[in-house]
């Protein structure tokens, strides 16, 4: 088994090729996984890659071979390998084929994880990876059960940094311009095998298995069928040159190897049959995968769409929440204010309104007062006043009446006498 896996970043290409190997015990070589040995190694090839790579320059093709060629010789290859990651190019899957082809090892398939564009950005910025033990999970598809917790050894879950729509999109026109041309490059050859990369890991994994036996099964047929024909040459041309008579016996003769023929045939056209039959077991369950993807990929929509609504709400109620205390407090300083610009107010008209109150009182408080000390002084004066009047009139009277009373006097006397 000599297999080229073919996908986009994020078709599951290394996932697909962990099982591959479990189930049938070839190397998974991958060239980044390979040029990091080299260089740690210190090997002749490693320490040329290591050059190219502090410089900043790409690792030249010759090296990436040259790699794969040594590990190629391993004994755990003999029995197949898978790549992963190269060839990436035309250039580098001619060069290759060159190789293999001189070691007796040329590729027998191409398999191509096919999955859509939308998906793949959607695995890619979704995918979380646990700092701990490695597990991978996508919060779309296939969610932990804690947020940014590992379900297995609890550890943080990590989203890389290059795992962003703009990163992502790059990597994806990069494979497109580069890699995807390989796919046409295969086909030509009769080597390229596609397989949907949408549904369960399992199910597609089902898939692969079904195309590789499907396939081997194919390519020997092929083969008996070329020994045939080889074993068959050396008969024809004698039967071509022998005489009608012996071309009777030679069709007597041909007789059993006809039957032989149409027996052998027979398996053949079974083959044929059970070829045909998984392969619309394969359309029928590419149909079912689909919908369950369609609606897989609906269900997250609607629930991102749900959870974005709902943290709108949130935010809006968040926003408006504040306002609203802004507002009250502007309201409470604002009746305080006006409260404290009223109060003076209030006392300047309140003392305005007792100040001739206040006056009135005070007046009726100080009339009596004024009087009594105004008939006090006033007292001394008019008896002062009277006297003066009065002095006058008694002399007067006085005056009036001392000739009388001396004559009444004078008459008393006489009258004694």
């Amino acid at each position: 088994m000599r297999i080229v896996l073919l996908g986009a970043p994020g078709s599951g290409k290394g996932t697909q090729a962990k099982l591959l190997v479990d189930k049938y015990h070839v190397p998974q070589i991958s060239t980044g996984d390979l040029l990091r040995a080299a260089v740690a190694a210190n090997s002749p090839l490693g320490q040329r890659a290591k050059a190219a790579m502090e410089s900043g320059q790409l690792v030249s093709d010759d090296i990436v071979l040259g790699i794969i060629e040594e590990r190629l010789s391993q004994p755990d290859a003999k029995r197949g390998f898978i790549l992963d990651g190269f060839p990436r190019n035309i250039p580098q899957a001619e060069s290759l084929d060159t190789m293999l082809t001189k070691l007796g090892m040329p590729i027998e398939s191409a398999l191509l994880i096919d999955v859509d564009f939308d998906i793949l950005l959607q695995r890619l910025t979704g995918r979380r990876t646990c700092e701990s033990c490695g597990q991978m999970y996508n919060i779309y598809t296939s969610p932990p059960r804690l947020e940014d917790r590992c379900d297995k050894c609890g550890g943080n879950l990590r989203h890389r940094a290059d795992d962003n729509e703009e990163t992502i999109g790059n990597r994806l026109r990069v494979y497109e311009a580069q890699t995807a041309p390989l796919i046409e490059y295969f086909r030509r050859q009769g080597k390229l095998h596609t397989i949907n990369g949408i549904g369960e890991i399992d199910e597609i994994f089902d898939a692969i298995n079904g195309t590789l036996n499907t396939s081997t099964k194919h390519k020997g047929e092929e083969t008996m069928e070329a020994e045939q024909n080889e074993a068959n040459k050396p008969a024809t041309a004698e039967a071509a040159t022998k005489k009608p008579a012996a071309r009777k016996k030679a069709a007597k003769k041909a007789a059993p190897k006809k039957k032989a023929a149409a027996k052998k045939a027979a398996p053949k056209k079974k083959a044929a049959a059970k070829k045909a039959a998984p392969k619309k077991k394969v359309a029928a369950k590419k149909k079912a995968v689909k919908k369950a993807v369609a609606k897989k990929k609906a269900a997250p929509k609607k629930k991102v769409a749900a959870k974005k609504k709902a943290v709108k709400k949130a935010v809006a109620k968040k926003k408006a929440a504040p306002k609203k205390k802004v507002a009250a407090k502007k309201k409470a300083v604002k009746k305080a204010v006006a409260k404290k610009k009223a109060a003076p107010k209030k006392k300047a008209v309140a003392k305005k309104k007792a100040a001739p109150k206040k006056k009135a009182v005070a007046k009726k408080k100080a009339a009596p007062k004024k009087k009594a000390v105004a008939k006090k002084k006033a007292a001394p004066k008019k008896k002062a006043v009277a006297k003066k009047k009065a002095a006058p009139k008694k002399k007067a009277v006085a005056k009036k009446a001392a000739p009388k009373k001396k004559a009444a006097a004078k008459k008393k006397a006489a009258k004694k006498k």
